[in-house]
């Protein structure tokens, strides 16, 4: 093989087929802890409001099992309070 021809078979060769090796494979799939995940606090929520999450203790937790209930709670306990300790310093 004259060394025109032995240049152009390896100007050929792509690095991938070079290093063509098992652990440099990649998988078919990968395992994604979603527990882990952070919201992207650069995503639009499509008009909708912003949330707020709050962690609950266990015990709570067990009785306010939905959004809902824990807001609907937090809204009454609100309204029972006087105006000066709901943040309105006009009272």
């Amino acid at each position: 093989m004259s060394q025109k021809q032995e240049s152009v078979k390896i100007m050929s060769k792509t690095p991938f087929e070079e290093s063509q090796n098992a652990n440099d494979e990649l998988l078919g799939e990968y395992y994604f802890d979603y527990k882990k995940a952070k919201p992207n606090r650069f995503a639009t929520r499509g008009g909708r409001q912003l949330l707020k999450v709050v962690v609950l203790d266990e015990d709570v937790a067990q009785v306010f099992t939905t959004p809902e209930s824990v807001n609907k709670v937090l809204r009454a306990l609100i309204k029972s309070m006087p105006k000066s300790a709901n943040g309105d310093d006009t009272a």
